[in-house]
Formats: C-alpha cells, sequence, structure tokens
C-alpha cells in the first residue's frame, strides 16, 4: 500500500476513484480504497483550500450519477455495519490509563507500530486513514453547501416500512453517548471523588439521574423519528435541555474536589479521572451536536477535525510528558510553596535573621566537612564511600533542619514555587509588580544565606583543623588531599559544570519533599498518627498529637534532607562505576573543603595560584547552584499555574525594568514602617 501522503499515480480524477470503488470487496480492499481516497483528498498537504476542492468534486461528480450515488451510499452505509463506530466516537483520544510508563509504552507501540486495514475498529481505520495534522485543518475548510451535499450523498436511502428508526449514523451516535454517560457516572462514584465533593454535591446526586436522563432523551429522539406530531420534537428539545443541564451539575459537582485537594492532597490519579470526566462531557456535548444540533453535518466535520487533532497527541510521547509533567508540577508545586515562604525574607529583621540561621548552618557543616575527610580517611570502596558520605550528609542537613538553622542552596527550589503561586492571576493591577518584589526579596536572601553560610564554614572549619592538630599532630587532611582539594575545585577545571548539576539534585531534592508531603497528606498519615488506638495507648493522646504535628511539620525537610544528602554522595560513585565522571559542586561544602586545605599546607597557601583560583570559583559555584535549581522549579511552578509564553516575556520584561530602574533594591534590605509594620522601599 503506497503512503498516505502520496496517492497512487499522482492526482487521479474523481472518476477512477469512484470506478475503483466497489462495495461488495473484502473488508481490506474497502478499507485500503478509503485510505487512498483520503490521500487523494489530501493532495501534498499544503492547501486546506484546494483539498476542500478536491472533495467538492468527488461529490458533484457521485451526485451527478444516480449509479455512481448508489454506489457511495452502499459503501457508506457497509462501512458503518461493519466497524465499530463507537470506540472512535467516544473512546478516541483518551488516554487509557493515568500510569505514565505504561501510557509511555502505549503510545511508543502505537508511534513505532504499522497499523493495518484489516480491523473493525474504526478507531484504528480513522488513525490510518486520517493520520496527519493538515486533515484537520481540510475538514475545518469545509463549507456549509459541501458539507449539505455531502450529508445528502452519504443520507440512508428510504426504508421500506413507513417508519423508519435511527440510521446507523444516529444509532452509532447513540451508542457513542450511552458509552461516555457511562464513563462519566463510573467516575463519579469512584469514592476518590465522591469522597471529597462537597455536601452539596454530593446530595444533588446529580450522576445518579443522568443514565435516566439519557434514557428519557434518547425514548424521545426514538420516538420523533416514527411520529410527525408537533410535540415530537418538543420532547426531543425539552429531554436534550435536561440533560445537558445534568451534564454541567456532574461537570460541576466533579470540580469542587479541587477545593478539597489542599486538605487532602493531590493524587495524580485523582486529577486525571477530573480531567477525563470533563474531556467526557465535552464530547458528550459535541455527538448531541452530530444528532440533534441545527447543523449536524458542520458539528460532524469540527468532531471529525477534533478527532485527528486528539488522535494526533494520543500518539505523541511529548504531549504525554507535558501532560504528566503539568500533574507533577500541581501535584508538587502547591505543597512547595508553603514550604518556601519561610526563606523569603521581606524586612531588616527577618535579613537579620537569615544571617544568623545561615551562620548556624555554616558552622553545622563544618562539622559536616571534617567527618566527610573521615569518611574518606577509612578507605572504604567506591560505593561504600559514597554511601557513608551521603549518610553524613543527610544527617547533617537534618541536624541544620531540626536547629532551625539554614543551608542557603537548598532555598530556591522551595522559594519559586511559593512565587509562581503569586502569579495566579496577572489580571490583577499589582500582581506583576509583587512578584518582582518578590524577585528582589528572594536574591536578598539568597545574598544573606550564602554569606552567612560560606562566612561561617571557613573560620570554623579552620579552627576545627586547629584543633586537630593541636590534639593529634596533624591537620584535617594530608598535604596530597589538599592539593587534590584544590584540582577538583579550581576555577579552571570542569567545577561550573558540576556545581550546575549539583542545583539539578537541589531541585530534584524539593520534587522528592514535595512529593513526600502530598503522599503524607492523603494517606492521611497526620491522623492515623494522632488517633489512631495502637499509638495513642502507646504514646498517649498528647504525645501521639505532638508526634503527628511534628511529622506534618517537618515530612517535607526530611525528605528533602534525606535525599539530597545521599544524592550527594552515592551520584558521584555511581558515575564512576559507569565512566562518566559526575561530581557534586555545593557552594558550602566546597568552601569548607577549601578551608581544610589551606589549613593543611598553612600560611605559605596565600602565594599559591591555585588556591585564589578555586577562590575566585566560590561565588560562581553559588549562583549555578542557585540559579539552575530556581529556574528549574519556577518553570515546573510556571506549569502549574498555566503561565504562557505571553506572561513569560512579561515577567522577564518587568524584571529588567525593576533592574534599571532600582538596581539596590536587590541586595539593600527593605524597611518596615514604625506605625504599622508595612513594607516600604
Amino acid at each position: 500500500m503506497p503512503p498516505p501522503s502520496a496517492p497512487p499515480g499522482g492526482a487521479p480524477e474523481p472518476a477512477g476513484l469512484l470506478g475503483a470503488l466497489d462495495p461488495q470487496a473484502g473488508l481490506i480492499e474497502r478499507h485500503l480504497w478509503l485510505v487512498r481516497f483520503m490521500a487523494w483528498v489530501r493532495g501534498d498537504g499544503t492547501s486546506a483550500p484546494a483539498s476542500a476542492a478536491r472533495l467538492a468534486q468527488f461529490v458533484d461528480t457521485a451526485l451527478a450519477d444516480p449509479a455512481l450515488t448508489t454506489r457511495v451510499n452502499t459503501a457508506w452505509q457497509t462501512l458503518l455495519a461493519t466497524i465499530d463506530g463507537t470506540t472512535l466516537l467516544a473512546d478516541f483520544g483518551f488516554a487509557s490509563r493515568s500510569a505514565f510508563v505504561s501510557e509511555f509504552a502505549e503510545r511508543l507501540r502505537l508511534k513505532i507500530m504499522p497499523g493495518t486495514p484489516e480491523t473493525v475498529d474504526a478507531a484504528e481505520l480513522f488513525s490510518l486513514a486520517l493520520s496527519q495534522s493538515f486533515d484537520a485543518q481540510w475538514l475545518a475548510a469545509l463549507d456549509e453547501p459541501l458539507l449539505a451535499r455531502l450529508a445528502a450523498l452519504l443520507a440512508p436511502p428510504p426504508g421500506p416500512t413507513p417508519e423508519p428508526g435511527p440510521s446507523l449514523w444516529q444509532h452509532t451516535l447513540l451508542e457513542a453517548i450511552t458509552f461516555c454517560t457511562s464513563q462519566i457516572r463510573a467516575s463519579g462514584f469512584a469514592p476518590e471523588l465522591r469522597l471529597r465533593m462537597n455536601t452539596a454535591a454530593r446530595e444533588a446526586e446529580p450522576f445518579h439521574a443522568l443514565a435516566a436522563d439519557f434514557d428519557t432523551l434518547r425514548a424521545a429522539f426514538t420516538t420523533s423519528l416514527h411520529s410527525r406530531a408537533a410535540g415530537a420534537r418538543e420532547a426531543v428539545d425539552a429531554a436534550s435541555q435536561q440533560f445537558r443541564e445534568r451534564l454541567e451539575q456532574c461537570r460541576h459537582g466533579a470540580a469542587t474536589v479541587y477545593s478539597h485537594l489542599d486538605e487532602h492532597g493531590i493524587s495524580v490519579n485523582l486529577v486525571f479521572r477530573l480531567r477525563q470526566l470533563r474531556e467526557r462531557v465535552l464530547r458528550i456535548r459535541a455527538l448531541l451536536d452530530c444528532l440533534l444540533g441545527t447543523n449536524p453535518p458542520a458539528s460532524t466535520a469540527r468532531l471529525l477535525a477534533h478527532l485527528v487533532q486528539v488522535g494526533r497527541e494520543r500518539r505523541s510521547l511529548r504531549a504525554l510528558v507535558a501532560s504528566n509533567s503539568s500533574l507533577l508540577a500541581a501535584k508538587v508545586a502547591e505543597r512547595s510553596s508553603e514550604t518556601g515562604e519561610q526563606y523569603i525574607t521581606r524586612t531588616r529583621g527577618q535579613y537579620r535573621d537569615m544571617l544568623r540561621r545561615a551562620a548556624g548552618g555554616g558552622a553545622l557543616t563544618a562539622l559536616t566537612t571534617g567527618l566527610k575527610f573521615m569518611v574518606m580517611a577509612i578507605g572504604l570502596s567506591q560505593f561504600w564511600n559514597g554511601f557513608w558520605s551521603g549518610f553524613v550528609y543527610a544527617g547533617s542537613f537534618i541536624a541544620i533542619q531540626l536547629l532551625h538553622c539554614t543551608l542557603a542552596t537548598k532555598q530556591p527550589a522551595m522559594t519559586a514555587p511559593a512565587m509562581a503561586a503569586k502569579l495566579k492571576d496577572l489580571t490583577e493591577p499589582l500582581a506583576m509588580e509583587g512578584f518582582v518584589d518578590e524577585v528582589a526579596n528572594l536574591v536578598r536572601s539568597q545574598v544573606a544565606a550564602v554569606l552567612g553560610n560560606v562566612g561561617v564554614v571557613f573560620p570554623v572549619v579552620l579552627l576545627l583543623s586547629g584543633v586537630i592538630q593541636l590534639a593529634f599532630g596533624a591537620p584535617m587532611i594530608g598535604a596530597a588531599d589538599a592539593k587534590h582539594v584544590f584540582e577538583s575545585l579550581t576555577l579552571l577545571g570542569p567545577t561550573l559544570v558540576f556545581a550546575a548539576f549539583t542545583g539539578v539534585l537541589l531541585f530534584a531534592a524539593s520534587i522528592i519533599a514535595g512529593w513526600a508531603e502530598n503522599w503524607f497528606v492523603v494517606q492521611r498519615l497526620h491522623s492515623a498518627l494522632r488517633y489512631n488506638p495502637r499509638i495513642t495507648a502507646f504514646l498517649g493522646k498528647e504525645h501521639a498529637a505532638r508526634w503527628a504535628h511534628f511529622m506534618r511539620d517537618k515530612i517535607s525537610g526530611f525528605a528533602s534532607n534525606i535525599s539530597l544528602g545521599f544524592m550527594l554522595g552515592l551520584i558521584p560513585a555511581f558515575g564512576t562505576f559507569f565512566g562518566l565522571g559526575l561530581e557534586v559542586r555545593h557552594v558550602t561544602l566546597s568552601a569548607g573543603q577549601l578551608a581544610a586545605a589551606c589549613a593543611a599546607l598553612g600560611w605559605e597557601v596565600v602565594r599559591e595560584p591555585a588556591m585564589w583560583w578555586c577562590v575566585a570559583a566560590l561565588p560562581l559555584i553559588g549562583a549555578a547552584n542557585l540559579g539552575v535549581s530556581f529556574y528549574l522549579a519556577f518553570q515546573l511552578a510556571l506549569r502549574a499555574h498555566n503561565v504562557g509564553r505571553l506572561d513569560h516575556a512579561r515577567i522577564s520584561a518587568a524584571i529588567r525594568r525593576r533592574w534599571r530602574t532600582a538596581p539596590l533594591s536587590f541586595f539593600s534590605p527593605v524597611h518596615e514602617s514604625p506605625d504599622n509594620g508595612a513594607i516600604s522601599k
């Protein structure tokens, strides 16, 4: 079979196509003719009006000869009778599962495996015949006179009885609506949706009456085909209106679930069900227009054009990744934004508090540096060295968290969702200006945190190395290890690449933190820890309540710190095993390692250019850590809040305008008004 985009024989005349059409041929031959016909209408895929003109030429040629009209009509009725059109109209374009891996495998199969015309599945035949995005364009370009002539060509011939029932096409439409209605009812009765609807939506019971309303509509429509009474059409219109209103009630009831996501957590499967339910409501509306609308041919053309588009998306791996990343963004960003608020300083008092907490984080990181070198001195294998280094890092980060200190580079991935949350409604007059204020607040917060971390970790490591020198007669590390530190941290090497990679790990840790907190809420572990009879019997009610509150408050930080610690320790080990040469460069840890190297070599080290190349690298390491992690987290948060490209440009322009007009606002803390505590520049 020739490719659909290149019909055989160049551009055959309609008479040739009609001559090749045999309604009595086998299923495969009939379907192959349909594929070739669609390829002929498509042409070279560059002009939708030209495709519409070719179809018009074909229709006019067929209508001009009664024998050809009968041949085309018979072929169309045979097609409707032999294929299952319900799957196409009701289910085409909907993902069959919410699991990413299985859906990815299914789309990959659809993308690379060839289709076959030997099928009774209308969806499979549709994908074979209308396989290009251009097909949606020429379908949308069909005008009403052409659609009316095409409908006349394909209309079923008069039946032998005076009371005809629904045609094959109408029957297919009714079956498709039945299928979609059943899917909507099943989703509405799912416990994870029903239990999260508000009370009014549950008491209205729209999903209970949906099937009965459609049965009424179906009966009224069938009766109208048998009766010419004036009230028959009015009964159909009334039943259709009732069914549409019930669909809207179902959609509104399902939408109330979104208001409960903060309380109950976000489940990817739940959001998947909600989106599917909404899309099925829209599909039923389109099917009703094809069945009962004022212009069914035009509605059918619009539906087919839509099916072409969703069919392309159904096979698109990129669309799947975009959809799932949107679900992940919604799942993570809201949780991270709650945590991120505490890392943004807006007043001088908060700025000074950040400096104090960052100084505490720097002091604890100095101890982490000493423990890290102790692990290295043991001489373990690559994996176990990475594992125990990760254990040291994780323990240190948790200690920093529990002591209410701060590690600078962990802030951006948490603060980005909190900032992006302010972009939910950019139509507000002060929304953009408020966001730029938050950007300035964040930059100041990062400056304070980095200065506090690095400014304390360096002297504390020097002091700790001196204490070890006095106690054991040797510094924290030897001269050879110190030289290795200089070689690994120098600005002349791949340090900045590794620092950017570390920013990716910081972002990944924030994703894990958001996922863990959301999982904690979805599983209702806070309530279980507080009220479970076994736990309250063991701990007592007061201790159980305090423990539940503690875990609810700290679970995000625990997940972030533990995952980050082990990623910093183990990823270099795995990178070495696979020959990737991946390393990590964390600004605070790097500053501590540099201080230990300087202490090992003594005052003469200030004359070493290698040391100054490492000093020059530190601020750039910090910038790479912060910049990459913040950028990735911010992009994820923008996706979660559906901020488009146009708004991206507005955001960038607003930040550049602030930088030109008030650059010091990105570095100088704001003042608190003495009368009411308001913030002023």
